[in-house]
């Protein structure tokens, strides 16, 4: 998911000598991604480091078509639409992106500015460090058989990248929140059979969820269980069925093709907790007015900060990129007074963007 003008820097094309920049962010999910926007704005240069393999943050790891609804101005969207969107938005600014690799190390130098190692070799001075990690370094909670993680990627999932190879196929959903019932429901038209296990009768998926799905098992178009997975059995290498173990002991053999499981994430701060930075319950501290954490130049928006009054919204997130990245100013551009501009009327903005002004009458 790479645009025209956004470059990868593969690991093998790193300098020898740091590269100097004005700024890195941390995270490329949809907060980082307009981080870039924001910066760019006012004519900071970023690069942008990720952990994952590709950028969208969750939007594409977890859930790259599920519907989002509270972006504004945009009345629905999926998580890939929405990071396709921010790509292309970013255009102008020619971000380079280091996938793949964690920050490492952070230190404050005698100038001012930061040095920035990755788990890959990336270096870089700069100016400001905006983490926009999002939950920070996650990974999904695995399902404890012995033994079952070797089926991992070929018929054991903890997200689904193509729906489409799991269509005609026999199905077991394993989980109790949004993603396993969003996906059940999902699947309950097009896979051969869906069969979604639980250990309670209890959900902390949507209500409207919960109730769609009740209907269709009503309906006999897909099966719930409760209890939990307890063992499996295998044929020449190949998983045929999962053992389902109720709380009265009962155990139960359900034949399948797939199965997936949904028990939510495992969120590490990871080498972020190693910076210095405050940290309140796995998420950094910040201020209200620049999102500057308790290290000058050190920033941190999106859902790895807390506050007082913090909502977990992508919205949220990008208000704090706006407000962050004129905080940034004064360590990029120390001697420069920044005036408020807006992109509808500034030809200045017109000109970074790459758009021609309009005229009003």
């Amino acid at each position: 998911m790479k645009s025209e003008n956004v470059s990868l820097i593969a690991a093998s094309a790193v300098a020898a000598q740091p590269t100097e920049t004005d700024a890195v962010i941390v995270g490329a999910g949809p907060v980082g991604l307009f981080q870039v926007f924001e910066l760019g704005l006012l004519e900071i240069k970023a690069h942008v480091v990720d952990s994952l393999p590709e950028v969208g943050g969750q939007c594409t790891e977890l859930y790259p078509d599920k519907p989002i609804y509270d972006i504004p101005a945009i009345p629905v969207c999926t998580g890939k639409e929405l990071t396709d969107a921010l790509l292309k938005q970013i255009e102008p600014f020619g971000a380079a992106f280091h996938l793949g690799q964690e920050v490492t190390a952070v230190q404050k130098q005698d100038d001012g500015r930061f040095y920035v190692e990755t788990s890959k070799g990336a270096r870089f001075l700069t100016k400001v460090v905006i983490v926009a990690g999002g939950v920070g370094s996650f990974q999904p909670r695995t399902l404890k058989v012995e033994g079952i993680d070797r089926f991992a990627g070929a018929q054991l999932h903890y997200r689904v990248r193509d729906p489409s190879q799991f269509e005609g196929k026999n199905l077991v959903i394993a989980g109790g929140g949004d993603s396993a019932l969003d996906w059940a429901l999902e699947f309950a038209d097009k896979a051969a059979s869906v069969v979604l296990v639980h250990r309670r009768d209890g959900f902390r998926a949507a209500p409207a969820s919960v109730a769609k799905m009740k209907a269709r098992c009503d309906l006999h178009e897909m099966q719930m269980l409760v209890g939990q997975i307890s063992g499996f059995q295998e044929l020449d290498g190949t998983m045929t069925d999962i053992r389902v173990t109720s709380a009265d002991g009962l155990t139960r053999r359900v034949p399948l093709d797939h199965l997936l499981v949904f028990f939510g994430l495992s969120p590490k701060l990871g080498p972020i907790a190693e910076w210095g930075l405050g940290i309140e319950r796995r998420q950094v501290t910040v201020d209200t007015e620049k999102f500057e954490t308790n290290i000058a130049g050190i920033f941190a928006v999106g859902d790895i900060n807390v506050y007082p009054g913090k909502k977990k919204l992508i919205l949220s997130g990008f208000h704090e990129a706006a407000l962050a990245a004129f905080g940034a100013t004064r360590y990029v551009f120390p001697e420069r007074k920044v005036h408020l501009q807006y992109t509808t009327t500034s030809p200045k903005l017109h000109k970074i963007l790459g758009v021609e002004s309009p005229t009003f009458d």
